[in-house]
């Protein structure tokens, strides 16, 4: 197997190229950067310039699927500007992919895209599996429904479609966990607001798994990329500072200071998603990480 992966090399793209390689399947990965062109054995690289609607078709040589992973960081200030990167880096980077498809013969047969658990509406009470139909009214939820409608359009080259609607990805070094486990070690950690908003967190090694398990297996559809527990707000900072043996501060962090702080990107931190990972279970994957408690022991020093 040959897999294209357009942002590989962000968080979720460098654990899938190592799993990748692991089980011996081939990389090609799309760069914006010239010098990023390696020509390696089982990793090559291909310039591409969305902007410009820019793609070197050599990319898709002999490749049976693609992951596009492609998108702007959403942990940026999101001013009017910036909130339209958001949007187009998506969207676009997309259709650049699937404009050159239309016009060359190709063997691609799967398309895998990135999604976020962010188009359910925030609730504290819900559970949300992949039959819900309700979109959330954030800027977030807008931009996710969007990025999975030009993930579907590839259907209309007969190439399958797999979204991924990721949660909280828990990483050592990249992601959420370091900037919640900062103030932490500084002793100033505190649950936000009223810490009662879930969090539908993912181990980076079962997320990664998870493209690669629907990759392997050949299976369409949408999947919730989350672990099966997912936690509050205040447990999971509870637990990390119980790992990293640290106080938490009191009171909790109040929300209108992280809106005056964050702007609409508070978004990140108050909004609650309940999520359902029964799905890709039922499917056949094996979580390597269940329980958050295991994978803080994993990933905190």
């Amino acid at each position: 197997m040959k897999v294209l992966i357009a942002g590989a090399t962000g968080l979720i793209g460098q654990e899938i190229v190592r799993q990748c390689h692991e089980k011996k399947i081939e990389v090609h990965f799309l760069t914006t950067r010239r010098g990023k062109i390696v020509q390696e054995s089982n990793y090559k690289g291909f310039y591409w310039n969305p902007d410009n609607e820019e793609i070197d078709t050599d990319a898709f040589k002999d490749v049976d699927a693609i992951i596009n992973l492609a998108g702007a960081s959403v942990s940026k200030r999101w001013t009017t500007k910036y909130k339209k990167l958001i949007v187009d880096s998506r969207v676009d980077s997309a259709m650049v992919i699937k404009n050159a498809l239309e016009k060359m013969d190709h063997q691609v047969e799967h398309y895998l895209s990135a999604s976020g658990i962010s188009i359910f509406p925030s609730s504290k009470d819900h559970l949300y599996t992949e039959d819900e139909t309700v979109v959330g009214n954030s800027f977030l939820a807008k931009v996710t429904e969007k990025w999975e409608a030009v993930a579907d359009r590839f259907s209309e080259l007969g190439i399958k479609v797999t979204k991924i609607r990721t949660g909280i990805v828990l990483d050592r070094e990249e992601g959420a966990l370091p900037q919640i486990v900062k103030p932490i070690k500084m002793g100033i950690g505190a649950p936000l607001a009223s810490g009662e908003q879930w969090q539908s967190w993912i181990h980076i090694k079962d997320i990664a798994g998870i493209y690669l398990f629907l990759l392997e297996h050949k299976i369409a559809g949408v999947f919730n990329g989350v672990a099966p527990s997912p936690a509050s707000n205040k447990k999971m900072t509870k637990l990390i500072a119980q790992e990293l043996d640290k106080p938490l501060w009191i009171p909790k962090v109040p929300a209108f200071a992280l809106k005056l702080l964050l702007g609409e990107m508070s978004d990140l931190v108050l909004e609650s998603q309940l999520v359902c990972a029964k799905k890709i279970e039922d499917a056949g994957y094996r979580f390597h990480y269940v329980n958050l408690e295991k994978a803080l022991e994993d990933l905190l020093p």
